[in-house]
């Protein structure tokens, strides 16, 4: 009760009043579950307290109690306090059709996460792709949920933007144009046979939504919290104020050019329905039509590039690139971000402790996420695509896959000419020290396709 009441108060203080009369109204009564349907799994759902109960049983998938009306654009708000060792959500605008999965409940959760990870706001797509918005770049979302205690959750689902908070600390800040309606569900996540986690419970209350009226009750969203965008070859509005800007338009060759032509190659490279696809030819750099690289050169930026591969495929993007270079056979020189197949071509296995695996630094630094748990996420796709993210400021350097950090690293000084000198680009005098160059996209003979190409440039600092 003493934990209760000071999470009510702390509460009171963290979050925004809004008149409880001024176009809310509440999905659970407090009484019965009247207006709720379950769907899945064979978790107990029940009423105690004025709360509603979810209670884990074994040997269930997940179960969901679900609102027999749906809803599109709102924002929904609502109380959670969870007992340890297992995690759970909440669905929104999700659906349950026979002919998706036999029925499974899918769609976008707004997840409630105790574990080391702490993804608790974040954004998974249930049964569907898996996750949009982790919160590895959100260090204070990451602390905002407070195990043992009431949350508090707010979901703002407005057009393509959701945006959540937990205890008044905004966690998510997503767009995406998947779906627009659906219903609200809460989910009992499934244990299996773990024993330990028997009758396990979650506890809601206060679960209110407002449908009207939204832009006048919408929260101003934290400017630390990125905004992830799942828009093809778009910029969101959040994104334009930024800074942002198309490094490709999804449609024309505009920008770009071959890294040892005064033009884009006439063969070897395709455009179609948003995606640039380099067309598989013998295997072997520069195999096709070539290297492309961008017409002008980057000094401080955050570039994001969404890449597919297809089986045993190779190919990189390069930064930091000089065409002038490496002039005969062969790729252009740069630093890479290796684009590569693990599981099916040879290279993984070559040079040094994995320096070789995707989103590597290649022959230079292994891809390697903080944990184990988080190295696992680096292995998963959005419906094939990965998500590279590179951010330089300066001599400092990161590589991201899939919003996980998994190499850093400072290109001046000792140390980098020492690992420059055991690689395979000693040959090049003071590698990787250039104060600006070309972006470039591989050519190496395997059809790997692009799309969501953009670039926010720093100033010469390295800051915003």
């Amino acid at each position: 009760m003493k934990k209760s009441f000071l999470l009510i108060v702390m509460s009171l203080l963290i979050v925004p009043a809004i008149d409880a009369q001024d176009g809310w109204r509440y999905l659970f009564n407090g009484k019965d579950l009247k207006g709720w349907e379950q769907l899945n799994g064979k978790a107990k759902y029940y009423v105690k307290d004025s709360m509603l109960v979810g209670e884990t049983v074994l040997k269930s998938p997940n179960s969901f109690l679900c609102t027999q009306e749906h809803f599109g654009n709102f924002i929904l708000e609502f109380d959670v306090l969870l007992e340890p060792s297992f995690n759970s959500g909440v669905q929104i605008r999700s659906e349950s059709t026979k002919d998706y999965m036999n029925g499974r409940v899918h769609g976008y959760q707004v997840e409630i996460d105790p574990s080391p990870r702490r993804w608790t706001g974040g954004i998974y797509d249930e049964a569907r792709r898996g996750w949009l918005y982790n919160l590895e770049r959100n260090p204070k979302g990451k602390a905002a949920f407070l195990m043992g205690y009431w949350n508090h959750f707010r979901v703002e689902a407005i057009g393509n933007s959701i945006r959540t908070w937990v205890n008044g600390v905004q966690c998510a800040n997503l767009v995406d144009d998947m779906t627009h309606s659906g219903f609200i569900g809460l989910q009992v996540h499934n244990i299996g046979h773990n024993k330990d986690l028997a009758g396990k419970k979650i506890y809601w209350k206060n679960i209110r939504i407002m449908t009207g009226d939204l832009k006048s009750h919408h929260w101003k969203p934290d400017p630390d919290v990125a905004v992830i965008s799942y828009l093809n070859n778009q910029l969101t509005e959040q994104e334009k104020a930024e800074g942002w800007k198309l490094l490709w338009d999804g449609k024309t060759t505009s920008g770009w050019r071959g890294a040892k032509l005064d033009h884009f190659p006439d063969h070897g490279w395709v455009i179609k329905n948003g995606i640039l696809t380099v067309l598989p030819s013998n295997g072997g750099e520069e195999g096709g039509g070539g290297d492309i690289i961008t017409d002008r050169t980057y000094r401080n930026f955050v570039l994001q590039v969404d890449f597919k591969l297809t089986k045993g495929a190779n190919s990189g993007i390069k930064y930091f690139v000089d065409p002038t270079l490496n002039k005969n056979g062969g790729s252009a020189i740069g630093c890479e971000f290796q684009i590569l197949d693990n599981e099916n071509h040879p290279d993984a296995k070559k040079g040094t402790d994995g320096n070789r695996t995707r989103a590597s630094l290649y022959d230079l630094i292994p891809a390697q996420a903080a944990t184990p748990q988080l190295q696992g996420y680096t292995r998963q796709t959005i419906d094939g695509w990965y998500r590279a993210r590179i951010v330089v400021r300066g001599c400092h350097v990161e590589h991201w896959i899939n919003n996980i950090k998994v190499v850093e690293y400072d290109r001046c000084g000792q140390m980098w000419k020492a690992l420059v000198a055991r690689s395979k680009y000693h040959v090049w005098p003071h590698f990787g020290e250039a104060k600006e160059g070309f972006i470039l996209l591989q050519d190496h003979g395997n059809e790997v396709s692009f799309k969501n190409i953009k670039i926010l440039e720093l100033n010469n600092c390295g800051e915003l």
